[in-house]
């Protein structure tokens, strides 16, 4: 029986972003949103910890080279997101409300097509120090 092992890549990217719903009203939008519906926008640190689970390849000892793992992280996400104003300059949160969960879960799927099914992937997103998310749960 093979065992698994989990490898952890840690990342950093600034970004910028407004929470709101463009259905409802401003009202309704500040009441659910708060702070985080200002119409100019607001930014966080994000950390990103990338989780990759598999069986270590006999010939290398690696679940996963590092260095692969880091390139794309940083192809991947890293150039389509630091310092970027989310709503405005990714064609993801065009029409997706880029809350943390929903800034998690485009992180996975854009990692998940490069990396290889045999491999399980866990993405966690911290928008703070208190406050984070992760795929899957």
């Amino acid at each position: 029986m093979s065992k698994k092992v989990a490898v952890y890549r840690k990342e950093h990217f600034n970004a910028a972003h407004r929470l709101y719903n463009p259905a409802w009203d401003m009202a309704k939008n500040d009441a659910v949103f708060g702070k985080c519906n200002n119409p100019s926008f607001h930014g966080h640190n994000y950390e990103l910890v990338v989780k990759v689970i598999g069986v270590p390849d006999p010939e290398t000892g690696y679940v996963m080279d590092m260095k692969i793992l880091s390139d794309l992280i940083r192809d991947h996400v890293l150039e389509k997101f630091d310092h970027k104003n989310l709503n405005l300059d990714t064609e993801y949160f065009k029409t997706l409300n880029p809350t943390a969960e929903n800034i998690c879960l485009v992180i996975y799927e854009l990692l998940r097509a490069q990396i290889g099914p045999q491999l399980e992937l866990q993405v966690r997103l911290y928008e703070t120090e208190r406050n984070f998310v992760e795929y899957p749960a």
